[in-house]
């Protein structure tokens, strides 16, 4: 639950990406979002559902809310 004010948006809003960074590993290439959303330096990003978020293409605007590819599911080991 996001304590910032003004609060972060939710996984689910057409501006998710723009929630503060909770953890950061630029040499691995993602970010943990307050939201919980994973966003790749690609900008490719991972739905706390488990949704990806292909990365845009030039000139379009993909957002979070957008419909993407399937869900991933864990492998248990």
């Amino acid at each position: 639950m996001c304590k910032h004010q003004p609060r972060c948006p939710d996984a689910l809003a057409l501006d998710c990406k723009a929630a503060r960074v909770t953890i950061a590993h630029p040499e691995q290439g993602w970010s943990l979002l307050c939201n919980g959303v994973v966003l790749f330096e690609d900008a490719g990003a991972l739905l706390p559902s488990g949704r990806e978020v292909a990365p845009p293409v030039m000139g379009s605007a993909v957002t979070c809310a957008a419909p993407a590819g399937p869900v991933l599911t864990a492998i248990a080991a």
